[in-house]
């Protein structure tokens, strides 16, 4: 059999809407993976900056973070019910905030005055560990017994043992006969008074 020219001419157009129908699927099919392509790109930036926010916030953060504000304690509600020349301990407790918890720490400063005027306040943490100090009335001197520092009873200074600073000193204010002191945390096991 011989094929007319219209046969041909017939069959090289289906061959060619063929063909169109074929580049038609490539061409959706493409269309279709280079949507799939940017969505998995857009989906992996998007997971990493999330990721990497986080890092990059806990670096940053302490340059952005706000000074605690200062605070004033009642530590001695009347000036006339202490002991001149004699220093004496006074506990108290105070409202910590870490983050986002909030919890109570017992605190301690100790107090020296020789009028019932002018104090001095220093903070109750040995600068060695962070042990509690207390005062030796026998040898008039502070004394930390975790590792036997001690300090003068005037000036806090060190006298012995192995703490590198003397106690550390807190501001203090008498207002209508009652006693406040600024407490202040700082880090331990340093020479130089570092507030935390």
């Amino acid at each position: 059999m011989r094929e007319s020219s219209e046969d041909v001419e017939l069959a090289g157009q289906r061959q060619g809407e063929r063909d169109g129908d074929s580049e038609r699927e490539l061409g959706g099919e493409s269309g279709r993976r280079r949507f799939l392509s940017l969505v998995s790109i857009a989906s992996a930036v998007l997971t990493g900056l999330i990721a990497g926010f986080t890092p990059v916030a806990a670096a940053l953060s302490p340059a952005f973070r706000r000074p605690r504000a200062a605070r004033w304690v009642r530590v001695v509600p009347d000036v006339n019910s202490v002991d001149i020349g004699v220093p004496f301990k006074v506990d108290f407790i105070d409202e910590v905030q870490d983050g986002w918890i909030e919890s109570r720490a017992l605190r301690s400063v100790w107090l020296s005055t020789e009028d019932a005027v002018e104090f001095k306040a220093w903070s109750g943490v040995c600068t060695h560990l962070g042990c509690s100090v207390s005062f030796d009335t026998e040898k008039d001197r502070f004394h930390c017994p975790c590792h036997h520092g001690l300090f003068d009873k005037q000036s806090g200074e060190v006298l012995g043992g192995p703490p590198p600073r003397g106690l550390d000193p807190l501001p203090v204010k008498v207002e209508n006969d009652e006693v406040f002191v600024q407490y202040v945390t700082f880090r331990v096991g340093t020479e130089h008074r570092e507030p935390l």
